[in-house]
C-alpha cells in the first residue's frame, strides 16, 4: 500500500510536468493496475515520504567564489577583488576595487591613465559594470576621469540610465565627486607623437599581454557579476567607442545562465553582440570554452574577407554558474587570470584558432 502511494505521488508529479498532448499519449499506454515505467515509478525508499528530487534542477557542486579576467593585469586586479571579497564587500564594490590597479597604472597602455590616446592626443575611456540582477551602468567617451568603471557603477546606482558618455558623463563624475586630471602620461604623449610621423591607423593589440581588463566574479551566494574597463583602441578617430561600454557587446550575464567578456577589436565583437551571444549559448547547454569558440568562428567567418582581418584579434572568457570557466582567442596570445579557493590566483593561455603567421 506505501509502495502505490509512492508510485501514485510520481505518476502526478510526472504528470504535471508534460504537456496535454503529452497526458493523453501517456495515459494510452497505460493501465490502472500496471505501469511500468520504472524511471517514473520508483521511489529510493518505499518506506519514507521524502520528496522526489528533480535531479535536473539538482546543483551540482558550485565552485564559489571564482574570479576571472583577462590578461596578466588581471592578476593584480583579481588579487585585490578577492581581498575585497574576504572582507564581505558588496561584489560590484569588489569589482571596481580590483580594476582600479590597472585603471592607475600607467605601464598598463590599454586602460585608464596612461593608457594609448587617440590620434588627437586624447585619452578617452570607456567602461561598464552589470550585476546579479542584470542592473547595469556604463559610461562612454569620458575624458579626464582615471576610474571610469566607479563612475559606471554610480550610473547604475543612482541614476535610471544605462549609459552616459562624453561631456554628460563627464559631468556626471565631477557632480559625483570625481576629480578631473590629465591622463596623458610623458611616456604615452612620446608614443603619440612617434605615431603621428606615419599616422597610420592599426589598433594595438596584444601590445605585452595586454588589452581591455574584462572580470566576471561568481560570489559566494552563488550570483554572477561583472566588469569591464578600457582607454580603447589606439590612434582611434576622436569620438569612437568600442565594444566595452556596451552591453551585450563587451559584457553580459544572466545570473540563470552565466557570464561572457570580450577583450580585443571592439568593431568584431559588436558586429557579432558577442558577449551576449556566448551567454545565449551557454543558455543552450554549451560549455564556457564551447560557447567561446564557437562565437570566434562566427567572427572569423564574417571577417574573413574584411578589411580588418589583418590586424584583428578577438577573445572571450566565460563563466557559467556552476562555477566552470573558459576562454579562446581567434589568434594566439590571448590570457587570462583566474582565482579561485581550490588553486589561488594563476594564469590560463586560451586556446586559439590561428597564430598571427596564419
Amino acid at each position: 500500500m506505501i509502495k502505490r502511494r509512492c508510485q501514485w505521488r510520481a505518476l502526478q508529479k510526472y504528470l504535471n510536468n508534460v504537456d496535454m498532448a503529452g497526458r493523453r499519449n501517456f495515459i494510452k499506454k497505460a493501465t490502472l493496475g500496471t505501469i511500468g515505467i520504472s524511471t517514473v515509478l520508483s521511489c529510493t525508499n518505499s518506506k519514507s515520504d521524502a520528496p522526489i528530487v528533480d535531479t535536473n534542477k539538482a546543483n551540482k557542486s558550485l565552485k564559489k567564489p571564482v574570479i576571472i579576467s583577462t590578461w596578466n593585469h588581471g592578476l593584480p586586479a583579481n588579487e585585490a577583488t578577492w581581498k575585497s571579497m574576504q572582507n564581505n564587500d558588496l561584489t560590484l564594490d569588489a569589482i571596481v576595487t580590483g580594476m582600479k590597479i590597472p585603471e592607475a597604472d600607467p605601464k598598463v597602455r590599454s586602460v585608464g591613465y596612461g593608457g594609448f590616446p587617440d590620434r588627437e592626443g586624447k585619452v578617452t575611456l570607456d567602461a561598464c559594470i552589470m550585476d546579479h540582477n542584470s542592473d547595469c551602468g556604463s559610461v562612454s567617451f569620458l575624458q579626464n576621469i582615471k576610474h571610469p568603471l566607479s563612475v559606471a557603477k554610480l550610473v547604475l546606482q543612482k541614476t535610471p540610465h544605462v549609459m552616459l558618455s562624453g561631456k554628460g558623463a563627464l559631468q556626471f563624475a565631477k557632480e559625483q565627486g570625481f576629480k578631473e586630471e590629465n591622463l596623458l602620461t610623458k611616456q604615452t604623449e612620446k608614443d603619440w607623437h612617434k605615431w603621428m610621423e606615419k599616422s597610420k591607423y592599426a589598433p594595438v593589440i596584444n601590445t605585452e599581454n595586454h588589452d581591455t581588463i574584462s572580470m566576471l566574479v561568481l560570489d559566494k551566494e552563488g550570483n554572477l557579476s561583472g566588469g569591464c574597463t578600457t582607454s580603447g583602441a589606439a590612434w582611434k578617430i576622436h569620438g569612437r567607442v568600442g565594444d566595452s561600454p556596451i552591453i551585450g557587446a563587451g559584457l553580459f550575464l544572466d545570473n540563470e545562465v552565466g557570464a561572457a567578456a570580450a577583450t580585443g577589436l571592439g568593431e568584431a565583437v559588436i558586429r557579432t553582440a558577442g558577449s551576449a551571444m556566448v551567454v545565449e549559448l551557454m543558455r543552450q547547454g554549451k560549455s564556457p570554452y564551447d560557447a567561446c569558440k564557437e562565437i570566434v568562428e562566427r567572427i572569423f567567418n564574417k571577417h574573413k574577407n574584411h578589411r580588418d582581418m589583418e590586424y584583428l584579434q578577438v577573445g572571450f572568457i566565460a563563466l557559467n554558474n556552476k562555477g566552470e570557466h573558459g576562454a579562446y582567442s581567434l589568434r594566439s596570445g590571448f590570457n587570462y587570470a583566474i582565482h579561485d579557493e581550490k588553486d589561488g590566483n594563476r594564469m590560463e593561455d586560451a586556446a586559439f584558432k590561428m597564430t598571427w603567421d596564419d
